[in-house]
């Protein structure tokens, strides 16, 4: 099930900025190299994350899935001066590719690469992060946030992807246990008093979360 008519999808993909010479190709690499590439944020959910970073004015970004680095390098350019981004890979494929594509793209410094159970480098970390992007196994999604949370900024933002998962969260019994983790995380955000959420039908369903003041 298309969440948006694809039309529709590819004209609001046209009329977003057109991306870097550096980022078409780790799109074209990671669509001819990863049987996966449909996990890349791609070019429209690419400009939301760099417009949703220069919105909260970001110093510190945690990203939770780094895959083949398009996401970090779009969110990299929108960075305030001096931040930085931290994102965690657990697959080292993906990890090797990610560092050859972020050192191509001249944000080498502005990003750090954590491989492992992102849970573990979650642990290591301070905070506090202005921008938390959620892109990982979908049966983590609640640990990931659990364990963000306390350590998000007062301004900041958490942003989770593909919680519509094609549609699929519609149904009764859905077959996939990637889709019964994010209605159960859906239905966990919405009835959580710490938080306020906004899911948006962008690709496949990005909700926003921000901690209220009294959390």
């Amino acid at each position: 099930m298309n969440i948006v008519n694809p039309d529709i999808e590819e004209y609001a993909t046209a009329h977003s900025s057109a991306v870097s010479a550096n980022l078409e190709h780790v799109a074209t690499r990671t669509r001819a190299e990863h049987e996966d590439a449909q996990m890349m944020v791609g070019r429209l959910e690419g400009a939301l994350l760099e417009m949703l970073v220069h919105a909260v004015r970001a110093r510190l970004v945690l990203e939770i899935g780094t895959f083949t680095g398009y996401s970090a390098i779009s969110m990299a350019a929108a960075l305030e001066p001096g931040g930085r981004i931290i994102t965690c890979e657990v697959d080292p494929e993906h990890a090797a590719h990610a560092r050859q594509h972020i050192e191509a793209s001249g944000f080498g410094d502005r990003i750090e690469l954590h491989e492992g159970p992102a849970l573990e480098s979650i642990a290591r970390l301070e905070g506090p992060f202005d921008f938390v992007f959620i892109d990982a196994d979908k049966a983590g999604y609640s640990d990931y946030y659990e364990a963000v949370l306390p350590k998000l900024s007062a301004h900041g933002l958490i942003a989770a992807d593909n919680t519509l998962r094609d549609g699929s969260v519609l149904e009764d019994a859905p077959a996939s246990p990637d889709t019964r983790a994010i209605q159960s995380f859906n239905d966990r955000l919405v009835a959580d008093p710490r938080v306020r959420c906004a899911q948006l039908t962008v690709r496949d369903g990005v909700t926003l979360i921000r901690r209220l003041p009294s959390a």
